[in-house]
């Protein structure tokens, strides 16, 4: 059991010693003495309140598009849907979104974390296609991660495995189904440990939509300043939340990034997903621990629904202790 908090005791303040000289009251017709008396002066007037910062990011459609603008966002559901209100298309139509990059390039994923110049590509609905899969090995070799928003696809293939033997299955492949069973709105985990449990050597479904490629290469930008010479100008980051305001934060420490790192991979090692922003909330969640027991109260009660064995938790504890120490 966690020890209870500390009181700091708060010890009293030091009284002010007492004036020397008394201080006699002036009358209605001025001061003692033989001068002029001096009106006191008005009291400053307060600073006025700094006005909010206004955040502006520029967009595009990974596939290609015009350069559009997004701000006033706090959450990734409201991004999708200033990004779909600039170009005129539904916000279920964007499958996720990469930064600095129109690539399919799963290690410049949009997370909860957007940095303060970066440029926002979004990956719409492309293709579908349905195919069968024969699970010869208990492994399928998938990670699956998600979007926040309610779609799960697949962030890594890895090499030499049953998936990576398929090549219409793709990295950035949305997961629609299984089985005809649509798992729209499901979370990475949920879909990671149906596919772990589907039986060995049988077949079973999956119907995927790839996100729209473009048909023909040429500039993405308007005349003027490109993309890339907004990129980078500027420390830190947007940090987008599910419930209250986006707030602007400093770019994280060397520390908390390397100790993400390896929480992720561990991630995906115990349950096949990845999710920077649960590896983001496991690491906040155990940074100021001094032992593995206290963390993994601390785990319970801001990611009870998980239930992580025993031996995940101990494996992230040391994690975080060997980042702390480097």
């Amino acid at each position: 059991m966690p020890l209870g908090l500390r009181r700091r005791l708060r010890g009293n303040k030091p009284k002010e010693a007492a004036r020397l000289v008394k201080v006699e009251p002036v009358g209605a017709g001025g001061g003692g003495g033989d001068g002029p008396s001096v009106p006191p002066a008005p009291p400053a007037a307060p600073a006025p309140p700094a006005a909010p910062r206004r955040l502006v990011f520029h967009t595009q459609l990974a596939h290609g598009s015009p350069t559009g603008r997004v701000e006033d966002f706090a959450n990734i559901q409201e991004l999708y849907a200033k990004i779909a209100a600039v170009f005129d298309i539904a916000a279920a139509e964007i499958l996720y979104c990469t930064l600095n990059t129109p690539k399919v390039d799963m290690e410049k994923l949009l997370g909860s974390h957007l940095g303060l110049e970066d440029f926002i590509f979004a990956h719409v609905k492309g293709i579908q296609k349905e195919v069968e899969v024969y699970k010869s090995e208990d492994s399928l070799g998938l990670t699956i991660t998600d979007n926040g928003t309610g779609y799960a696809f697949i962030k890594r293939i890895k090499d030499g495995s049953l998936i990576d033997s398929i090549k219409t299955i793709c990295v950035g492949d949305h997961i629609e189904s299984i089985n005809g069973e649509n798992i729209v709105g499901w979370r990475h985990y949920d879909i990671a440990k149906k596919l772990k449990e589907l039986k060995k050597d049988e077949s079973f479904t999956l119907k995927l939509i790839e996100p729209k490629k473009a048909f023909e290469i040429g500039p993405r930008s308007k005349p003027g300043k490109s993309s890339a010479e907004k990129i980078g100008t500027e420390r830190g980051t947007l940090r987008l939340r599910s419930k209250g305001p986006a707030t602007v934060e400093e770019m994280p420490s060397e520390v908390k990034t390397k100790a993400i790192e390896k929480i992720d991979g561990l991630l995906e090692l115990y349950m096949g997903i990845q999710d920077t922003d649960l590896a983001t909330t496991m690491f906040e969640a155990g940074k100021d621990k001094v032992n593995p027991d206290e963390f993994a109260v601390a785990l319970d009660e801001t990611l009870g629904d998980f239930a992580f064995p025993d031996e995940f938790v101990f494996d992230v504890w040391g994690a975080i202790s060997d980042a702390k120490r480097e």
